[in-house]
């Protein structure tokens, strides 16, 4: 670990690594910020089961973050430092579960401090269904990548990658997946398609942000051994997919339209994965929710997108 890095730790006023109870499984969570009078951010990392940018792994990593919130990492259970056995008898609402603990659990620590949420892809499904559960706690919600309804087999995805130099024998085993009885397979064919011919997960003239000094990061973090850093992407979903059955067939348009809460989406232009139009059609004329388009930008948020993240946080918390 570098001295800036222990710099950067040693003047955090809230620097803790937790093990909390979330849904009946005990987590590690790790809770930092420059001063206890912060609002607090809970991230709720994509996946399911990567936690990137932001996990247990990242003390002291994130300064334009943690000098202005206290920033709440959870690798959720299954990857990163809780990786475990995500099987086929977990649902959504096991994952819901947990938000809500974790949410109880830093209300405990910082009764009197601001909490909002920020979310991305997966963990945009969390947001949601715990909003409607704990608007009385959570103040706002930033997210990036809002998933709402037909992931992967929708029309969308099936004219992009028929504009490709994907093999008509492989788009057409794409449009027959069944989506009722997934395989991994089915997913791994048609996220890798998506990945490889278009610009839906990375855009290709994205100003990418600098995921070498995330990795060497958590290589060096103090509150990961290897084992953890390996889980960040092999790990206990690998052979899950009784939650892509319950993603794959979920809608939250009628969620999003009843959200009350100030709720602002930052979406990549390119995202097919979570449907930038989708997106944009989901939530049109609510009075809670804002949506921010930005140019090259995929699923994955370019630096660009990054900035537009701390810069709607710290919007929320003027309001």
């Amino acid at each position: 670990m570098n001295k800036q890095r222990k710099q950067i730790i040693a003047g955090n006023e809230v620097s803790n690594l937790y093990t909390f109870n979330l849904g009946g499984y005990n987590q590690k969570v790790l809770v930092e910020g420059k001063s206890k009078s912060l609002p607090v951010v809970i991230c709720l990392h994509g996946g399911p089961g990567t936690p990137i940018p932001f996990s247990v792994g990242c003390r002291g990593l994130f300064p334009e973050f943690t000098d202005q919130f206290i920033m709440v990492y959870w690798d959720q259970l299954g990857c990163g430092a809780n990786n475990h056995k995500i099987d086929d008898s977990f649902t959504i609402d096991m994952f819901v579960a947990m938000t809500k603990d974790l949410i109880a659990e830093i209300k405990r620590l910082f009764p009197e401090n601001d909490l909002y949420i920020f979310a991305t892809s997966w963990g945009s499904v969390l947001s949601v269904k715990v909003l409607h559960e704990m608007s009385n706690v959570i103040k706002g919600v930033v997210v990036y990548g809002q998933l709402v309804k037909n992931l992967f087999y929708n029309q969308e995805v099936f004219d992009a990658l028929s504009q490709t130099k994907l093999s008509a024998k492989k788009l057409e085993a794409i449009k027959n997946a069944n989506i009722d009885n997934i395989t991994t397979k089915d997913l791994m064919m048609v996220s890798g398609a998506i990945r490889k011919y278009t610009n839906g997960y990375d855009h290709k003239k994205a100003d990418k942000p600098q995921m070498g000094k995330i990795i060497m990061g958590l290589l060096t973090s103090p509150d990961y051994r290897k084992k953890d850093f390996i889980a960040v992407m092999v790990n206990g979903y690998l052979k899950n997919v009784s939650l892509w059955k319950e993603l794959l067939h979920m809608d939250l348009t009628d969620a999003l339209s009843s959200i009350t809460v100030p709720y602002a989406i930052i979406q990549g232009d390119s995202d097919i994965v979570a449907s930038t139009q989708t997106v944009l059609e989901a939530t049109k004329g609510s009075d809670a929710i804002t949506c921010q388009v930005i140019p090259n930008s995929g699923h994955y948020p370019s630096k660009p997108a990054m900035d537009a993240v701390v810069a709607a946080l710290q919007n929320m918390v003027k309001r």
